[in-house]
């Protein structure tokens, strides 16, 4: 199978733009159900088999430079939170999509003024192989 032309390439990433357009609001993170028991001896609760009270529904994330944060949900959000939450996972998968088609564009537009080296040319000039029986050069 041949690799697909610049102009089809092209064509690609705008298709993926416009997808990535539709995604819509989106967070990271995740929604969690939990239940627990309030430590009350008297409560039901506080029965073997009871599963505790709840559900209670957090969604977490990661924060930069402060570890996991997280807010408890009323329950008339929830439903909005996981779609959001799962609008972004539909963003992460679209982004790496457009970052492989513009590797692949960056490598097959020419370098300006000239005629681009085959990837073997290219390989010859600037990169090093290891051969069997040879050390790295240092």
């Amino acid at each position: 199978m041949t690799e697909p032309s610049l102009p089809e390439l092209e064509a690609e990433r705008d298709r993926l733009y416009a997808q990535l357009s539709m995604v819509g609001d989106f967070r990271r993170g995740s929604v969690s159900e939990n239940y627990r028991r309030c430590g009350k001896p008297n409560c039901a609760c506080a029965r073997p088999g009871h599963p505790g009270h709840g559900p209670r529904f957090l969604w977490t994330r990661t924060a930069r430079g402060r570890g996991t944060v997280g807010r408890q949900l009323a329950a008339a959000e929830v439903e909005k939170v996981r779609r959001e939450v799962a609008r972004h996972a539909e963003f992460t998968a679209i982004s790496e999509q457009i970052a492989e088609v513009n590797e692949k564009i960056c490598e097959a537009r020419p370098v300006a003024g000239t005629d681009a080296p085959s990837a073997a040319e290219g390989e010859k000039r600037g990169s090093w192989r290891r051969s069997p029986g040879r050390n790295p050069p240092r």
